[in-house]
């Protein structure tokens, strides 16, 4: 269960290794988190996570979970929830993609779009019907602000977050009044492995400020989250800016 100022006691990380995932897991361990499951494919960076929240002092385990998978989920995270009483699922897997390289190649746009929603469906699914069951929890979900608009510079990566948003949301209401909070964050541009060699856009953050903000938004129990916070009101206008005109924008 959560403690007086919302923190979770347990925590399931759904893309173990993802940067802004593991600096949440830290910033929730350093308070009162103490069980971490790392849920992930296999490889030394997941280890080397776990044994990172292990020195911090947490009780952290790697979990085989493949996005792309989806017929594994059931039985996956199945067997989690039936051992484990869970307080948080942050669902944190997605790849960017190659837009240049994904428009000529449509299998590794399909990837992108089976990683970051048909993936997310399939395991936001399940664990909502576990935290269901047990009366309790938050599912947060990483979408982004790619999402809000599609643009020509990545609408493959954004169209898969866009669907991504709008399944949490209805998410979010379907569980409404049952015990279970469902969070959706949505970052601009984060500073991370992910977008390594990429033109920085304005309002960058980092991995560590979307940590602060999801804790913040599990304290508030907010149904939405962006960071940095002024980026809602510059989506907002962007939204309503039409297309000829969108169209030859630095975006």
């Amino acid at each position: 269960m959560k403690d007086a100022f919302g923190t979770p006691q347990s925590l399931l990380i759904l893309g173990g290794t993802s940067e802004i995932a593991l600096a949440t897991a830290r910033r929730l361990v350093a308070r009162r988190t103490r069980k971490v499951w790392l849920a992930g494919r296999p490889s030394p960076a997941l280890e080397q996570a776990a044994d990172h929240l292990r020195d911090m002092g947490a009780d952290a385990r790697t979990v085989p979970f493949d996005a792309l998978d989806a017929e594994s989920h059931t039985d996956t995270l199945g067997a989690l929830f039936a051992d484990n009483d869970i307080d948080m699922v942050l669902l944190a897997f997605g790849i960017l993609g190659d837009q240049a390289r994904d428009e000529d190649d449509p299998l590794a746009a399909v990837r992108v779009a089976q990683t970051n929603y048909t993936g997310a469906v399939s395991a936001g699914l399940i664990c909502a019907r576990a935290l269901q069951a047990q009366g309790h929890g938050s599912l947060v979900v990483l979408s982004s602000v790619a999402g809000e608009r599609a643009r020509r510079s990545n609408f493959i990566y954004g169209s898969s977050k866009a669907g991504l948003d709008a399944f949490a949301q209805g998410l979010g209401d379907a569980l409404h009044g049952t015990g279970v909070h469902v969070m959706v964050v949505r970052p601009g541009f984060v500073r991370s492995k992910m977008t390594a060699g990429l033109d920085e856009a304005p309002m960058a953050t980092t991995p560590e400020a979307v940590a602060e903000a999801i804790e913040t938004g599990l304290r508030r129990r907010s149904e939405t989250v962006w960071v940095p916070g002024a980026l809602r009101v510059v989506m907002s206008a962007l939204r309503h800016v039409p297309r000829p005109v969108f169209r030859r924008l630095p975006v």
